[in-house]
């Protein structure tokens, strides 16, 4: 990403004091971290400012504290995690800004890594307060990025430091933009988006915005009830959005006056209740019966989901095609998944997926490392995709 400065841009940072913003906002459970993909996707940048000297302090939130200490929350019980995924040692300090924070960063040797304490134990952070940011820049000679996931906020630690001293995108933030610039920002054509999910009402932002940038949109799960009630489809109890088929309608007239097919399911999976292993049978569109529930898409959506990723040079991918936390209703979402994921080792497809459950997904189809790019980022990723600017990202740009 040319546009945006990295740490190629920085130069010699032997003993600089690099304020470092991670995103560490990992799961715990009794004191313990249960899931270290976010340290793990940042390890590489903390080891190469060390490896080149730097002084590093870590810069992050964890929860929601409100801008309140809350001890709970504090990041003290992750320091050892990230000791251990990083490979080197890490200090804590408990708090983020003062004579702790400053005496802790300048007691560190070249190479040397502190941890401050959750950001969001100051009201500043959230608020982007400028005397507040500038407490923070007080300890730093550089500020480098790799929190992408919080780049959607303009918060002191993850906009306004930017603006203080020379700025840098991390590695992990890097790799990020220059995927989804593959995505969408230069893709090789024909693209190809699939947007599950239960509600339109959640996503009517990135569907009007990926009209405009595909050639073909896939729409499954919940939503696509609301679109097939929108088309005058009987779709018996389905999760329906009734109030949103008007706003259903428009999107689908965008699509067809910016040349992007609308893919909708040709045949539907339909249980008379919701729970795991229930009876279901795949029917016709025509078929649903009053009281049956569509629960995920037939063969038929299937070959035709898999024909438009074998046409496909590039596939961006938000959301499940069916109530995939349910089996048997992750059928769908697997084989498709699957698909994706043969044609982007095969070097025909560039696959870029994220949000929450997308990720579930592909893990539970066993394809999550055979994508091209799968962030974690949510909210992030979302408004990315919805064609919005996002703060963080936009204080890295080259003037």
């Amino acid at each position: 990403m040319a546009s945006f400065r990295t740490l190629d841009d920085a130069g010699d940072i032997t003993g600089k004091r690099v304020l470092l913003r991670v995103d560490l906002n990992v799961p715990v459970h009794d004191g313990r971290v249960t899931d270290r993909t976010r340290i793990e996707r940042v390890a590489g940048t903390i080891r190469e400012l060390s490896d080149k000297g730097a002084r590093v302090a870590l810069l992050a939130h964890f929860g929601r504290p409100k801008g309140k200490p809350v001890p709970e929350m504090s990041l003290g019980q992750i320091a050892g995690d990230v000791a251990e995924v990083i490979g080197k040692p890490v200090e804590f300090c408990e708090d983020c800004i003062g004579d702790k924070a400053a005496h802790a960063i300048d007691s560190l040797g070249n190479g040397g890594i502190v941890l401050l304490e959750n950001t969001r134990f100051y009201a500043g952070e959230e608020k982007n307060d400028a005397d507040f940011t500038a407490e923070l820049a007080k300890n730093g000679d550089i500020y480098v990025n790799d929190a992408f996931s919080a780049a959607h906020r303009a918060h002191a630690s993850t906009e306004g430091l930017a603006h203080h001293m020379p700025a840098y995108a991390g590695r992990a933030m890097q790799e990020e933009l220059e995927a989804l610039e593959k995505a969408l920002g230069r893709p090789k054509r024909p693209v190809l988006a699939i947007v599950g999910g239960a509600k339109v009402s959640t996503k009517i932002d990135l569907l009007a915005n990926l009209v405009k940038k595909v050639d073909a949109l896939v729409i499954g799960g919940g939503m696509a009830n609301t679109f097939l009630h929108a088309k005058g489809v009987a779709i018996g109890k389905s999760l329906c959005e009734a109030d949103l088929a008007e706003t259903a309608r428009r999107i689908m007239t965008e699509a067809a006056s910016s040349a992007c097919a609308i893919v909708l399911p040709q045949d539907v999976v339909v249980a008379k209740e919701f729970k795991e292993n229930a009876p279901c049978e795949t029917l016709p569109l025509d078929k649903v019966p009053d009281d049956g529930m569509i629960l995920d898409v037939g063969p038929e959506s299937i070959a035709a989901v898999n024909e438009w990723i074998d046409k496909a040079e590039t596939l961006v991918w938000n959301g499940p095609l069916g109530a995939f936390e349910t089996k048997p209703f992750d059928k769908a979402t697997v084989a498709c998944a699957r698909h994706a994921a043969e044609a982007t080792k095969a070097g025909s497809l560039i696959s870029v997926a994220g949000g929450g459950d997308t990720v579930s997904a592909l893990h539970q189809a066993g394809v999550a490392d055979d994508f091209s790019y799968v962030s974690t980022a949510g909210g992030a990723f979302l408004e990315w995709m919805e064609g919005k600017e996002l703060p963080g990202v936009t204080a890295l740009k080259k003037a």
